[in-house]
C-alpha cells in the first residue's frame, strides 16, 4: 500500500503532457489492489471506480480518435473519389479536345490534298496542253523539214525534168515539120520520100516517148518523195536510190544556192542486193545526210575561199558496200567535219548548228528514226579531212 500511495503520487506529480490516461489508471489500478490486499474495501472499490473513469476516459478518447479516423479516412474517400472524377473529367476532356485537334488536323489535310490534288489536276491540264502544243509544233516542224526537203527536191527535179521535156519539145517539132513534108511528099505522089519520112516519124515518136518516160518516172518519184509514207515494205534498190537522191541533191542545193559547184560521186557495190524498205521514208533519210554533206562543204568552201590559194574543191561521194546480211551506205564529204564535244548531240531533235533560220534541227533526227524504224544503224565518223555518215541496214 505504501509503495502505491507513492506510485500515485509520483503519476499524479508527472505533466499532464507526459502522462497519458493509461498511466494514470495503472496507478490507481494498483492502488485499488493495494487497499483491497490490506482490507479496506471502500478505499478498493474508490480507486478501482477511479482506475474504471480513466480506463473510460481513454476508451472514448480511443473512440474519438477512431471516429476522427474514421471521418478522416471517409474525408479522404470522397477526396479521392473528387480526385478519381475530376481525373476522370480531365482525361474525358483530354480525349475530346484531342479528338477535336485531329479531326481539325485532318481537316486541315484532307483541305491540303484537296488543294494539292485540284492545283495537280489544274498542272496536269496546263501540261496536257502545252504537250498537245508541243506536239503540233513537232508535227508543223516536222512538216516544215519535210517541205524544206521538198523543195530543194524539187529544184532539183526542175532541173532533172528540163532535159526530157527538152527531148520531147525539140522531137514533137521535128515531126510536125517531117509530118508536113510528109504530106506534101504524098500530094506529089512521092510514095517513097513519104515512106522514108514516116520512118523517121516513127524514130522521133519512140525517143518522145523514151523521154516521156523518163520524164513521167521524175513526176512519180517527186510525188512519192513528197505525199505520206504508205507504210508498205517493198523491194528497194539501194544502189539506184543513191544514185537519183544524189543527183536530185545536189540540182536542188545548186538552185537554191547560186554559184555552188561541187563533185558529186557514188562509189556502188554491184553486188548489193534488194532489200525490203519504205522506199519514200529511205528516199528523205538519203536526202536528209546529202544536203547535210552539201551544206558542210559549201560552209568550208566559204572559209577556204578567204584563203588565197587554198583550191578547195567540194566533194561528197555517196558509195555502198555489200557486208553480207547487212549492207552499208556511206555518205560522205570533205568538210570541216563534226566536232567532237557535239558529235553525240547531232542526231537529236531540234538539236542544230546551223544559223537560226536556216534549219529545224530536225533532218539528222529524222534520218536516225527512219533508219532505225528499218532495224539499222546511223552513225557518224568525223576526222580533219570531213565526215562521213554511215547506215547500216539489215537484207
Amino acid at each position: 500500500l505504501f509503495y502505491a500511495q507513492r506510485f500515485d503520487e509520483i503519476m499524479q506529480s508527472v505533466s499532464a503532457v507526459a502522462l497519458s490516461m493509461v498511466d494514470k489508471g495503472i496507478s490507481l489500478q494498483y492502488l485499488s489492489d493495494a487497499y483491497l490486499l490490506s482490507g479496506q474495501r471502500d478505499s478498493a472499490f474508490k480507486y478501482a471506480q477511479r482506475s474504471q473513469l480513466a480506463k473510460d476516459s481513454i476508451y472514448k478518447a480511443r473512440m474519438n480518435s477512431l471516429a476522427e479516423f474514421q471521418s478522416l479516412t471517409l474525408k479522404e474517400q470522397l477526396r479521392l473519389r473528387d480526385i478519381e472524377k475530376e481525373r476522370a473529367l480531365f482525361e474525358s476532356s483530354v480525349r475530346t479536345y484531342a479528338l477535336i485537334a485531329a479531326l481539325v488536323v485532318f481537316s486541315l489535310i484532307a483541305m491540303i490534298l484537296y488543294r494539292n490534288n485540284r492545283q495537280k489536276q489544274k498542272a496536269n491540264k496546263a501540261l496536257e496542253s502545252t504537250l498537245t502544243e508541243l506536239r503540233s509544233t513537232q508535227a508543223q516542224l516536222i512538216q516544215s523539214e519535210k517541205m524544206a526537203s521538198l523543195g530543194e527536191l524539187t529544184a532539183g527535179i526542175a532541173h532533172e525534168i528540163q532535159n526530157p521535156l527538152n527531148f520531147v519539145n525539140n522531137f514533137s517539132q521535128l515531126n510536125a515539120e517531117l509530118a508536113s513534108e510528109q504530106l506534101e511528099a504524098l500530094q506529089q505522089g512521092n510514095i517513097r520520100e513519104a515512106e522514108e519520112l514516116s520512118s523517121a516519124i516513127l524514130e522521133n515518136e519512140q525517143k518522145i516517148i523514151h523521154h516521156g518516160k523518163r520524164a513521167e518516172g521524175i513526176v512519180k518519184g517527186m510525188l512519192q518523195h513528197s505525199r505520206s509514207s504508205s507504210g508498205i515494205n517493198e523491194p528497194t534498190d539501194i544502189n539506184a536510190l543513191c544514185e537519183e537522191y544524189l543527183r536530185l541533191a545536189l540540182h536542188g542545193y545548186q538552185a537554191k544556192n547560186n554559184g555552188f559547184d561541187a563533185i558529186a560521186e557514188t562509189v556502188l557495190d554491184p553486188t548489193i542486193p534488194k532489200i525490203t524498205a519504205m522506199k519514200q521514208d529511205m528516199g528523205r533519210a538519203l536526202v536528209n545526210l546529202i544536203n547535210n554533206a552539201f551544206y558542210a562543204v559549201h560552209e568550208k568552201q566559204k572559209n577556204e575561199s578567204l584563203k588565197p590559194g587554198s583550191g578547195y574543191q567540194p566533194k561528197v561521194v555517196v558509195s555502198t558496200r555489200n557486208l553480207g546480211s547487212r549492207i552499208e551506205i556511206r555518205v560522205e564529204d570533205n568538210g570541216p567535219g563534226v566536232n567532237a564535244d557535239i558529235k553525240d548531240k547531232i542526231f537529236q531533235p531540234f538539236y542544230t548548228t546551223k544559223p537560226t533560220g536556216q534549219g529545224t534541227g530536225l533532218g539528222l533526227s529524222l534520218s536516225y528514226d527512219i533508219v532505225k524504224a528499218h532495224g539499222g544503224t546511223l552513225s557518224v565518223e568525223t576526222g580533219e579531212s570531213g565526215a562521213a555518215f554511215l547506215v547500216v541496214l539489215p537484207v
